[in-house]
Parts: structure tokens; sequence; C-alpha cells
């Protein structure tokens, strides 16, 4: 779950999970956008219909960034630092636990 508020005229976003409450930077807030009337709520850019993973699976694949400002005429190059922002925010508060396998009985 995520809350907003503002604090020193600041916008801070709080993640809720069932353990942990987390601040994530307010580097990407202007930019990404969580709406479920947009995607099906999926974290999109600016609110078009472009998507936060769209946007990161064509630069990991080595899409440059020229060609998807070509491509998407609406994009901003500080749309690409947002993206990469929230990401570095979600993997942040990551975490991985071990299940089963080494685990004694």
């Amino acid at each position: 779950m995520l809350m907003r508020s503002t604090v020193s005229g600041k916008l801070i976003v709080w993640a809720f999970d069932s353990r942990e409450v987390t601040v994530m930077s307010e580097d990407w807030q202007e930019r990404i956008v969580l709406d479920p009337a947009v995607l099906t709520g999926k974290p999109t850019v600016r609110g078009m219909r472009i998507s936060v993973e769209h946007v990161l699976r064509a630069l990991s694949n080595g899409v440059p960034q020229s060609e998807l400002l070509a491509e998407y005429p609406d994009l901003e190059p500080e749309d690409f630092h947002a993206c990469l922002a929230y990401a570095a925010d979600l993997v942040e508060s990551e975490r991985v636990y071990p299940v089963g396998a080494g685990v004694p009985a």
C-alpha cells in the first residue's frame, strides 16, 4: 500500500508491507503515476499509456534513449531518470528469504 504525504513542502511516499515502512525518494514522484484507470494501475510515465516496465525493458535490451524519444515524442529525457529512480526505490526495499532448501528440519 502506498500513502502520500507532504513534509516541509516535499512530497513523500510511504510504502507499507506486512513488516516494514519504506520512505521512497521523491525523485520520480512528479513523473511516475499509478492510476487504476490507466493500464490497470501499472506505473506509467506521467499518466500516459507508456509503462515504466516498457521503458525499463527497452533500455535493458539496449534500445538507445534517442530511439525511444523519437518513437514516443511525448517522452522527455527526465522520464528515463524517473523510471530508474522508481525501480531503484522498489528494489531497495526488496528482501529475499530462504525457503526450504538447506534449512534443517
